[in-house]
């Protein structure tokens, strides 16, 4: 099973990831359709956006969360109190639903995946991803991450609230079973993750920890006019752009208000292509569009006086003018001591015929 994640990842090549979690089922309850054609209608709107890959999540609320589990995001966007309470509202999916999302999902042609959070998931997924993608909160958990590591597929591991001694445990869990392509996503566990809390300079430090694995990062700050964060995450070096996604970024609760929409993931698209475009090549050369111009600015050596034939030439009888199209001026000391071969007049672009 080949992955369109991994494979543009490898090749330096920018990967968007729709997040759309459990957000389909709002824009159910907004259209009145049944889940799983909210969840298909949020799928064919990435692929139309031209967004890479899909990601949901599996999970039951009783083997994610205690009953006593506090939130941890803005209630004033999310009012739900307690994990428990939130997950038991978005976990009606099981196998079933989540085959039927990865089959429509390979007919359209775009990438499925989902963040397992169970034995039970971990295990019905791997036949339908060619990806596993770990939570941040699950990064400490060795026994689940081994668990998926002997899966031995690709894995994206998401690092937000960890120290580095902690995802370097992590990295070598994982290597210890699995010898796969392995991305670390930079992301920060505050929703909305505020601008000034974004640190996306954690994704050139995690290329020089980790040199050998992708970098890429989970955002989930508000969107921007240009979306700006993105763009200078992927500037620093993270080629996987994990970012929740919504069809209405009014709707409340749940991941609807720091989420992109289809418009978003165009701009984000058509921002990387620019960059792509201004970057260039790198190649430490003369671009074959900047010939014209490199003769014509740069300098010839021109006589400064007129020279009348057999006359040995003397530095002072010569100077240097546009454009390039004749003897280049770092030969100037070659030509001093040479005798004119004809009569030169002077502001005359030089050539190697008219010297003996």
């Amino acid at each position: 099973m080949k992955s369109t994640i991994i494979e543009r990842a490898q090749n330096g090549r920018f990967v968007l990831i729709a997040e759309i979690g459990v957000n389909y089922y709002d824009i159910a309850a907004k259209l009145n359709i049944p889940l799983l054609e909210a969840a298909k209608l949020m799928v064919a709107e990435a692929k139309n956006a031209g967004i890479h890959a899909v990601k949901f999540q599996s999970y039951k609320a009783e083997t994610l969360a205690a009953k006593d589990s506090p939130s941890y995001w803005d209630t004033s966007e999310e009012p739900t109190t307690s994990q428990y309470q939130l997950f038991q509202k978005f976990d009606a999916f099981g196998r079933e639903e989540y085959a039927q999302l990865a089959a429509y999902c390979q007919t359209i042609g775009i990438e499925f995946l989902s963040t397992a959070f169970d034995i039970d998931s971990a295990d019905y997924l791997n036949d339908m991803m060619a990806v596993y993608k770990i939570s941040s909160s699950d990064l400490n958990n060795k026994p689940f991450v081994a668990y998926q590591a002997k899966k031995n597929k690709p894995i994206l591991l998401s690092v937000g609230a960890s120290n580095l001694d902690e995802i370097t445990e992590a990295v070598a869990t994982i290597r210890q079973y699995n010898d796969q392509p392995l991305a670390l996503l930079h992301c920060v566990l505050e929703y909305p993750t505020p601008f000034s809390d974004t640190n996306l300079n954690k994704i050139v430090s995690l290329k020089q920890a980790f040199p050998d694995l992708i970098i890429g990062y989970s955002d989930h700050s508000k969107p921007t006019a240009e979306m700006d964060v993105v763009k200078t995450a992927y500037n620093l070096g993270a080629v996987i752009i994990e970012k929740h996604y919504t069809l209405d970024k009014t709707l409340q609760g749940n991941d609807h208000y720091h989420a992109m929409d289809p418009h978003d993931a165009q701009k984000i698209l058509r921002g990387i292509d620019f960059i792509d475009r201004i970057r260039g090549c790198g190649d430490i050369s003369c671009l074959e569009t900047e010939r014209t111009a490199r003769q014509n600015a740069r300098r010839s050596l021109v006589s400064a006086c007129a020279i009348a034939k057999g006359t040995v030439i003397t530095s002072e009888m010569l100077t240097f003018k546009r454009p390039g199209t004749g003897i280049a001026p770092a030969r100037m000391d070659e030509i001093t001591g040479r005798t004119a071969a004809v009569d030169i007049a002077e502001d005359t672009i030089l050539q190697d015929s008219m010297f003996c």
